[in-house]
């Protein structure tokens, strides 16, 4: 779709059709001829083939599971540490039940589907029967064919990646597997609350890389305890490990984890943005030399393959279902988010009602940004893609920000894209926040 909005060509044939649309309502009189039956009117329409119209857009899904084996000191999520396997049970239970439920009640049956993503949590806690189920339970639901998945993804957690666990996400049909690494020193390791060492660590991954499915890492900058030497070795590590793809997430605080408190306390230090600017800028340059390429302003992929379809599906404003509590998605222009209490939502769902309890409808100005916003997230805005979807040019909205952004270098013009430079990736989400405000500041006035 967008290399066709910036076909000459077909920039000149949507010219017309706009002043078509234009004669069309142009030289009025007061008068009752003129019946409109439809807009824009048929002479602005073209040859369409049947399989052009298509009745059931894509879905992406989403399944949440809770549950973590340790409550890591920078968290902010809510995660569920220390339950009993009849809890999990339960819970299990009651996500298979609302699979069943929503995928009847919201028409999802016969949608196709982009992606799985089962996230956490650490969905890698829950035991072989439990993955299975859900696994199942989703195939009876939704049109998925075995022998050509989605992409399906399975977030895991390193020291409950064990080899037997590995063996069923592959019989699960996972294609992609998601390990928080964070760190691969020890000493780091220790003062975040984790379990796992760096020798975990790397058996964790080997057992990742045998079920054949690609393998991305998540990293985090900036933890406590966190150098320019421990940095420098978790980067060399990650890369010699071979995965197919490495994260690298900003350490974030809030004031619901332990870093804060012990913070406060002055227990630990954390290093300053200062810092982590020079943590990422060194991150990106191993990357590069790796030739592990951006397909995201934090994700890096081997030889720039192994492109993260769910993310990406999302951030282009595709549907995505979420089951499982506090999980969160969007059909149309409604977003909507289960209950986040695990008690609730078990309850709820084992009495046959639906666990939304949250949502927000989306205006034509909260699509706009939000497509900003996310999808500067892919490096680049497609000029052609914006103009074709809203009729709005982004530089006639946006132009005095661009030239902001463009004088402080953290994006270019090319291509009819507006395009990240290698400091805008490093400053993250700033330029899509620029831009975002810019078009609110539009609004407004």
């Amino acid at each position: 779709m967008q290399a066709e909005l910036q076909n000459p060509e077909l920039a000149q044939n949507e010219h017309d059709l706009g002043n078509s649309r234009k004669r069309f309502i142009a030289n009025l009189e007061p008068a009752r001829r003129g019946f409109v039956t439809n807009y824009p009117n048929f002479q602005s329409w073209k040859a369409t083939r049947p399989e052009q119209v298509q009745p059931q857009p894509p879905l992406n899904i989403y399944v949440h599971i809770p549950f973590c084996a340790q409550q890591c000191s920078y968290c902010y999520y809510r995660t569920v540490t220390g339950s009993r396997k009849s809890e999990m049970d339960r819970y299990v239970d009651a996500l298979c039940k609302e699979i069943e439920m929503s995928s009847t009640r919201f028409g999802l049956r016969e949608r196709p589907v982009n992606s799985i993503y089962f996230g956490g949590g650490t969905p890698t806690l829950i035991d072989e029967r439990s993955l299975i189920k859900i696994t199942e339970t989703l195939h009876r639901c939704f049109k998925l064919d075995s022998a050509n998945m989605p992409e399906f993804t399975v977030e895991g957690e390193p020291v409950t990646l064990i080899k037997k666990k590995a063996d069923v996400l592959k019989k699960m049909g996972v294609n992609r597997i998601s390990m928080g690494v964070q760190s691969l020193c020890d000493d780091v390791l220790k003062l975040s609350n984790r379990q796992d060492t760096e020798e975990k660590v790397m058996r964790a991954i080997q057992f990742a890389q045998e079920t054949g499915a690609a393998v991305n890492i998540d990293l985090m900058s900036g933890l406590a305890g966190e150098t320019t030497d421990t940095w420098h070795y978790t980067i060399k590590r990650a890369l010699e490990t071979g995965v197919e793809s490495i994260t690298v997430y900003k350490t974030e605080l809030y004031a619901n984890t332990q870093y804060f408190k012990d913070l406060r306390n002055e227990k630990i230090t954390l290093p300053n943005d200062e810092e982590e600017i020079e943590f990422m800028r060194h991150a990106m340059n191993a990357f590069e030399q790796a030739d592990y390429q951006p397909w995201c302003f934090f994700t890096f992929t081997k030889n720039g393959k192994y492109q993260h379809v769910h993310a990406t599906r999302i951030w282009e404003g595709e549907d995505y279902f979420p089951f499982g509590v506090s999980a969160f998605g969007r059909l149309g222009l409604q977003l909507f988010q289960n209950t986040n209490d695990v008690s609730n939502y078990v309850e709820q769902v084992e009495r046959g009602e639906t666990p939304i309890f949250r949502g927000h409808r989306m205006t034509a100005m909260d699509e706009m940004v939000r497509d900003v916003l996310l999808g500067i997230k892919l490096n680049f805005l497609d000029y052609g893609y914006f103009h074709g979807k809203y009729g709005f040019s982004l530089e006639s909205l946006c132009g005095k920000a661009i030239d902001e952004l463009a004088g402080k270098g953290y994006v270019e013009r090319r291509d009819k894209r507006l395009i990240l430079t290698h400091e805008g990736m490093v400053q993250g989400d700033y330029s899509g926040k620029f831009l975002a405000r810019a078009l609110l500041e539009q609004y407004a006035a």
